[in-house]
């Protein structure tokens, strides 16, 4: 029997648990062809989807239109389907441990909902060998059924982009994997059917997995290296982004830029790696050191503001500083576990007053997570500013919107090195 022939004649359906960022958009496009149920656990955010909007402000209403999908919060409704697709957030707890329980409670769900002959699928981020060793015992026990005889199972690692309007779902090349060779090419012939860019077929679910771990963990580490030379040039007196463009015109030199390091990507993969490693009985060195240094970045952002504020002249405790872009990455409305407040905190740590603004940030959202406040829009009399996120919003500001909201000479602090040479304000970029 194929589940692919019975998706496409609409005889079954699929199932997508999690409707974040990732999820909503597959729920989505798998909808203009399947028949779908997305379930999420958030009712707020059910509601607001079948009103055809997006949470996560990432698609037009205009999304929600001629697509075959209802949206649900009650777990009953996932036994109508046959293709379990899982994209719930993986994140680490205080200590930076992989926090499963999402994950294993999205597994428990599907297992009570799981027949013989269905099929069940990991987007979620994970370590290799998560989805054999922690998911399936989970979707056995509760389903009574026996994964790779009643059940098929693999992992597609998400490689969705925030912000990215150009490489969306469709038209990223995706990677497959499944538990033999025939649940390959089910798994393939469904998510085929959408991909545009093509099918890229591991060999197995932990090559699958391993993927999509050292993607990010590798994107970590060559942020961390510009970050730390940051951190040097800055001593020597010289402009990172300047140094970064002379060597970029030799063919082989990577373009990675330094910056503020968070998300749900970037700034968490790495651990679920090190945990990995760690449990196989390896330290890893340079992974920890990657991970130390973007995680240094705030405060070293914060303590040069600081020390900028006192050779002018003025008191940190009776200082204005106005910081533009809270979100954890430029052109996204996503402020969960956004770098931004930890060097809001230490900025607060030396008395200094704070305004933040952001044109894409969810007022209510930042205070729920962050309890601090977002104004509507900048002030005046700002001993600094800070441009943490390089939002295209603020391409529109010249020199004038600077003088004007500052107390004196414009102390500006461009983090991305977003803003073009500007005359009559003291400048500083990583």
């Amino acid at each position: 029997m194929s589940i692919y022939k019975d998706l496409v004649s609409k005889n079954k359906a699929i199932s997508i648990t999690g409707l974040g960022y990732i999820g909503l958009p597959l729920a989505l496009e798998f909808a203009k062809y399947f028949r779908v149920i997305g379930f999420d656990t958030n009712q707020q955010r059910i509601k607001m989807m079948q009103d055809k909007q997006d949470p996560s402000n990432e698609l037009e209403s205009e999304s929600f239109n001629d697509v075959d999908i209802i949206f649900s919060s009650n777990p009953a409704d996932l036994r109508d389907a046959h293709f379990h697709i899982i994209c719930v957030p993986t994140d680490v707890d205080e200590q930076k441990v992989p926090d499963l329980s999402p994950l294993l409670k999205a597994s428990s769900n599907i297992g009570k909902s799981l027949k013989v002959g269905d099929y069940v699928l990991l987007e979620s981020t994970v370590y290799p060998g998560c989805t054999e060793e922690d998911c399936i015992p989970v979707i056995e026990k509760e389903s009574g059924l026996l994964a790779g005889r009643d059940f098929k199972y693999g992992y597609s690692p998400e490689r969705i982009n925030p912000g990215d309007k150009v490489r969306t779902l469709t038209k990223i090349l995706k990677i497959v994997s499944g538990n033999d060779a025939d649940s390959l090419e089910e798994i393939s012939k469904v998510y085929g059917h959408i991909i545009e860019a093509g099918i890229y077929k591991a060999s197995s679910v932990k090559v699958a997995e391993a993927a999509k771990v050292i993607e990010n963990t590798q994107r970590d580490i060559n942020i961390s290296l510009m970050n730390e030379l940051a951190v040097i040039f800055d001593k020597i007196g010289i402009n990172t982004n300047e140094v970064i463009e002379a060597a970029g015109t030799k063919w082989n030199f990577h373009m990675y830029r330094p910056g503020l390091v968070g998300g749900h990507c970037i700034g968490v993969d790495p651990f679920y790696l090190m945990y990995k490693a760690k449990q196989m009985g390896h330290d890893p060195q340079v992974i920890a050191a990657g991970r130390r240094v973007n995680d240094y970045i705030p405060h070293f952002i914060a303590k040069k503001v600081v020390q900028s504020l006192i050779e002018n002249g003025t008191n940190p405790g009776t200082s204005k500083v106005l910081v533009m872009g809270v979100t954890f990455k430029q052109n996204v409305s996503d402020v969960r576990n956004s770098k931004v407040f930890p060097m809001i905190t230490e900025l607060k740590d030396y008395s200094i007053d704070v305004d933040l603004i952001d044109p894409l940030a969810d007022p209510d959202e930042v205070k729920f997570l962050y309890d601090v406040e977002l104004e509507n829009e900048a002030g005046e009399n700002y001993n600094a500013i800070i441009i943490s996120m390089n939002h295209f919003h603020y391409s529109k500001y010249d020199v004038n919107f600077f003088k004007q909201k500052s107390a004196g000479k414009p102390l500006i602090f461009d983090v991305k090195g977003c803003l073009e040479h500007m005359e009559g304000v003291e400048y500083w970029s990583m």
